[in-house]
């Protein structure tokens, strides 16, 4: 049964391809990086996104494990009623050095809002000074201190942070956050894309 479905989700060639085009759009990859990532060609993840092929089941899972994806949110099998439920203790987590976050917020086709959740142990940072900004012009950034002190530093100006505070900044100028605090210190951001005028 559950092969069935996946194999009539996958007979729909556009839907799924212009889902992966947009995965991978909002993931910055190129179609040479989601080919190194998943090892499909470039050419083959190409005629996907256009809809000139439906992937194997094969080729669609590795594209999914390249996505970050299972198989079934690639399909959105996992989708009831236009709701994509995130669950705990499958989410999305990246570590370096202090800094830990895991993305709340499931990789949807053309999502312009994303939510994560950042710790930062004593003395760490989410990046230095001179870290180019990552995300797109326009792009604006709200982040809520949920325990302890944060000190947010954008294009060089240093803004002070305690527990229940927020701040709302332009997320395409140089910034970064700072525990400067004794404890670690946690706070959610929601990066929007695209808001601000030009």
């Amino acid at each position: 049964m559950a092969t069935t479905m996946i194999e009539r989700e996958l007979g729909g060639a556009p839907a799924v391809g212009r889902r992966v085009k947009a995965l991978r759009e909002a993931m910055g990859l190129s179609l040479r990086d989601l080919a190194e990532r998943t090892g499909v060609s470039a050419p083959m993840l190409s005629q996907v996104e256009r809809g000139e092929t439906s992937p194997t089941l094969a080729v669609a899972a590795k594209i999914a494990a390249g996505l970050e994806l299972t198989l079934s949110q690639l399909l959105r099998l996992d989708e009831g009623e236009h709701v994509a439920v995130s669950r705990a203790g499958r989410r999305r987590r990246y570590e370096r050095g202090g800094h830990r976050f895991e993305e709340l917020t499931p990789p949807l086709p053309g999502q312009r809002a994303d939510v994560s959740l950042h710790t930062l142990t004593a003395g760490a940072t989410t990046g230095g000074p001179g870290d180019p900004p990552i995300h797109e012009p326009g792009s604006r950034e709200t982040a809520v201190v949920l325990t302890g002190v944060l000190a947010l530093v954008v294009d060089g100006t240093r803004h002070e942070l305690r527990t229940g505070d927020s701040v709302t900044f332009d997320a395409d100028l140089p910034h970064h956050f700072e525990n400067d605090g004794e404890e670690q210190s946690r706070f959610l951001a929601v990066i929007a894309a695209g808001l601000r005028r030009s």
